[in-house]
């Protein structure tokens, strides 16, 4: 089976800071939840933002194809590139949502990358698309908050509203840049527990960047390391050890009692959680 997302030979370089990521090679299959790690400026939301066609790779030095088709060769974004991206739900670590915009108009936002343009432009959305958007605020737990403004809601709570902008745009696969590097421990488990609630029972492909190894370990099944803009680690979570945890982040202060056995399912459904307020 094709990999959802594949990615060959990919490198970028910034300027006079070098490699950003170097000869990157990854496939993704359907249905995963993969976990990135590494330390700060390893490349992890370099990789993601890549894979979205935001940032261009060197020229003549790879390419990433998401869903069968290629977002950019070599340095050269695919000409098509719009009708992928509309498959592809990206969740910010700083939520990027319009704080003037009331929770369901931002929600709404997820859309646009389906409906007409003039539509999107004047505000225009019918009855089943504004139906959408409240049930996927309903599976994050804010609801009640949707005639809110944005601006008036907690760290947690814009990024489960966030979530929910990218649940109504209906994508095929989710990217996740440090959705938790924000929060609250409780918050932050709120979210991890969204994703992998939307992973298991959707079947969505999520690939999550995060600094927190114990959520990785916890709720990815596959973890993908990096260092210095090179895979170091690809395999099961349990087969992180802390010897190979110390060698991607060049400390030794990663021990056995320190790192919690993987997680191999939800603890109870996310509709049953009592979610942070």
């Amino acid at each position: 089976m094709e990999p959802v997302i594949r990615i060959r030979n990919l490198s970028k370089t910034f300027g006079k800071n070098g490699k950003a990521l170097h000869n990157i090679d990854l496939n993704v299959g359907a249905g995963e939840m993969v976990g990135l790690i590494g330390p700060s400026g390893s490349g992890k939301s370099t990789l993601l933002r890549h894979i979205t066609g935001l940032v261009r790779g060197d020229q003549n030095a790879g390419g990433v194809q998401v869903l069968g088709q290629p977002m950019q060769t070599d340095g050269r974004l695919n000409g098509n590139i719009r009708q992928t991206r509309a498959r592809i739900g990206y969740i910010f670590q700083q939520f990027n949502l319009v704080n003037r915009l009331s929770v369901i108009e931002n929600v709404l936002t997820g859309t646009l990358g389906r409906i007409p343009a003039w539509r999107g432009t004047l505000g225009y959305f019918r009855d089943d698309e504004r139906a959408l958007a409240m049930e996927s605020l309903r599976r994050v737990g804010m609801e009640r908050f949707a005639h809110q403004r944005a601006s008036c809601l907690s760290g947690g709570q814009q990024q489960r509203v966030a979530i929910a902008r990218a649940l109504t745009q209906q994508p095929d696969v989710i990217l996740a840049d440090e959705p938790i590097a924000s929060l609250d421990p409780e918050s932050a488990r709120c979210v991890m527990d969204i994703l992998s609630d939307i992973h298991q029972h959707d079947g969505k492909t999520v690939l999550v960047t995060l600094h927190q190894v114990d959520y990785a370990r916890n709720y990815c099944s596959r973890i993908v390391a990096l260092r210095q803009g090179e895979i170091l680690f690809d395999d099961k979570a349990s087969e992180l050890t802390p010897v190979l945890l110390n060698q991607i982040y060049g400390t030794t202060s990663f021990n056995e009692e320190s790192l919690p056995a993987p997680r191999q399912r939800l603890l109870r459904p996310v509709s049953g959680l009592a979610l942070a307020q």
